[in-house]
């Protein structure tokens, strides 16, 4: 099994990249949230992967983050939920907010990803209510108190209904400090957004 990939970033072409490692070129599937997190192409990159073999086809997926691989790998033990939809999920939430949907039971936040229709979700919450964030190092949703978490999935609903994109969301949600209620959030990431 390919567990890690370190080497050249040769092309990029959203969500697959290729990388050289040693005169190999791998190509790779990512979720956005790691795809905008690359380097320049021309410049050294390091991944984390998950190696699937089909009876038509291997392939390889990418993470920048031991969480995302992790997350990844819990999602696609979900029936009906497939690499493809596992990227999906992950490049419209971040771990964090996968984490506070999964343990407020949010089917509404996960629908939003496209793809992920209300059955699906409805199943996601089902078979990984407390598997996930009890799997996933650094995941700050338990039962009760990763608010923190389920504030910035507050703050990332705020944020889309004021029209900002997905990419910008999450770059605002990495960037937030403690939060102490949702307001506070709020403001934090419009002044990220702002510069």
């Amino acid at each position: 099994m390919i567990a890690q990939l370190s080497g050249l970033l040769v092309e990029k072409t959203p969500p697959s990249i290729v990388v050289d490692a040693h005169g190999v070129g791998y190509s790779l599937d990512l979720p956005m949230s790691s795809y905008f997190s690359l380097p320049d192409v021309g410049q050294p990159v390091k991944l984390l992967t998950h190696f699937v073999v089909r009876e038509d086809a291997q392939l390889l997926y990418g993470f920048l983050t031991q969480a995302e691989r992790q997350a990844f790998r819990e999602l696609i033990k979900v029936s009906g939920v497939g690499p493809r939809i596992a990227l999906a999920v992950l490049s419209g939430l971040s771990v964090d907010q996968l984490v506070a949907a999964i343990g407020m039971q949010d089917v509404s936040g996960l629908v939003r990803v496209p793809g992920i229709g209300k059955k699906t979700a409805e199943r996601m919450l089902l078979e990984l209510k407390g598997r996930l964030a009890e799997t996933l190092p650094g995941a700050s949703l338990s039962s009760s108190p990763g608010e923190s978490s389920v504030l910035n999935l507050e703050v990332g609903h705020a944020l889309q209904a004021l029209g900002y994109s997905d990419k910008e969301i999450q770059q605002a949600l990495r960037q937030l400090g403690p939060l102490e209620d949702l307001s506070e959030g709020i403001r934090q990431a419009l002044k990220v957004l702002a510069r």
